[in-house]
């Protein structure tokens, strides 16, 4: 995927003395008094900011917070907090700008964080006559956010239309270097973990990866659809019964190229949910009509954290079972630590995949974990982000 690099411009020289727009992603949760809960996407942005500020550009930085109306500033759409702790992460204080889309002023070695950019008029919609006057306040138009790759709005597609110069910050480059390395020119065995509760919302993710990849794990909600499709008893768990017709076509391509989806062979079941029922484990061929399979068994964790480890690509985007109750995490935590014990590289994404991370204490060992959300979702959909599809375009003229 050819782009032009933010890193590459500043090591150049271009970035000095010009306008430089950041389109960063510090839509960070806020309790009811508006106070930052977490900070995890402020301190991401921080390298590209550096990096411009550095380069003696004049910097002006904008995101999204929440979900505003347009045309209308409330208090609570305000990036005020965003401001105050991005100025103790630089070290300097960090002016926020309103009303910016006829005019900033900002000088070399400065940066200005422009307020919340949803607010302004046919940004969702990505209104030309918007993107173009947001185009016209800089020379270098940087994309640093990742997790709206998939949106074509003003601030991810339209100002890169126009700008001078359209690049990819260090933020949105790593994930493009990490997706190609796991999906473009993977090391085989490519093994993909797509967990979840319902085969509907990962259904197209499943088609996709089935065409690629060597090993296709299933968990979850899902695990019970292709349980069923597999002929085996499922009893009242949560499954799909309309799509066991997809789950069995997913299985046939896999196995036409030689692949295959590694159905359970036992599973840990439980009569009710909650973290207080009784776990039992049991051949896959042995569930009860009124079982629910909460997780994959002892036998099923061990095979595939033992293929895990044999891998050369990984992609992990759901966990196995209930993890978040004790005695229906064994699944989950026996694949998490089997992708940190492998020599793969591995790509993991997604709400509950990071959860599940972070409760193991593995980050350090995942090779690149995507904060994507969505757009890391439809990367696996085999789809193009527009703001990927955008930069693409400006980069080969």
């Amino acid at each position: 995927m050819s782009i032009l690099r933010f890193s590459d411009l500043c090591a150049q020289g271009k970035a000095k003395g010009q306008r430089v727009f950041i389109r960063a992603d510090l839509n960070v949760p806020q309790d009811d008094s508006g106070a930052i809960t977490e900070d995890t996407r402020i301190r991401a942005s921080v390298p590209c900011i550096q990096q411009a500020l550095d380069a003696g550009a004049a910097v002006m930085v904008t995101s999204h917070l929440g979900r505003p109306t347009e045309g209308e500033m409330k208090p609570a759409d305000s990036l005020a907090p965003v401001a105050q702790r991005l100025g103790e992460l630089l070290g300097r204080e960090v002016p926020l700008v309103a009303n910016w889309v006829d005019g900033v002023q900002v000088a070399p070695g400065q940066v200005v964080l422009l307020e919340n950019c949803r607010v302004n008029k046919g940004e969702k919609k990505n209104d030309e006559a918007l993107s173009r006057k947001m185009a016209a306040l800089c020379d270098i138009y940087v994309n640093d956010a990742f997790g709206t790759a998939h949106r074509a709005e003003a601030t991810t597609y339209g100002i890169a239309q126009f700008a001078p110069i359209a690049s990819a910050g260090p933020l949105l480059a790593a994930e493009i270097d990490a997706l190609n390395q796991a999906l473009a020119s993977p090391k085989r065995p490519l093994v993909a973990i797509v967990g979840g509760s319902k085969v509907s919302t990962k259904l197209t993710i499943l088609q996709s990866l089935a065409d690629k990849v060597d090993q296709l794990i299933v968990g979850g909600g899902i695990a019970n659809t292709f349980m069923l499709a597999a002929g085996l008893p499922i009893g009242k768990s949560l499954a799909e019964p309309d799509l066991v017709g997809d789950a069995k076509a997913v299985m046939e391509a896999m196995k036409a190229r030689g692949a295959e989806v590694p159905i359970p062979t036992d599973v840990v079941t439980a009569k009710e949910f909650n973290a207080d029922a009784q776990a039992e484990v049991k051949a896959a061929a042995d569930v009860a009509a009124d079982d629910m399979i909460l997780d994959i068994g002892p036998q099923t964790a061990a095979k595939l954290a033992d293929q895990l480890r044999k891998a050369g690509t990984i992609v992990w985007n759901g966990p196995v079972g209930v993890f978040e109750m004790a005695p229906f995490e064994g699944g989950t935590k026996a694949i998490a630590q089997a992708i940190a014990e492998s020599p793969a590289f591995s790509i993991a994404g997604g709400g509950d995949t990071l959860a599940a991370i972070a409760k193991y204490g593995i980050e350090k060992d995942v090779g690149y974990i995507s904060t994507g959300g969505g757009a890391f979702l439809e990367v696996l959909e085999g789809k193009t982000l527009p703001a990927f599809e955008i930069l693409m375009k400006r980069a080969a003229g």
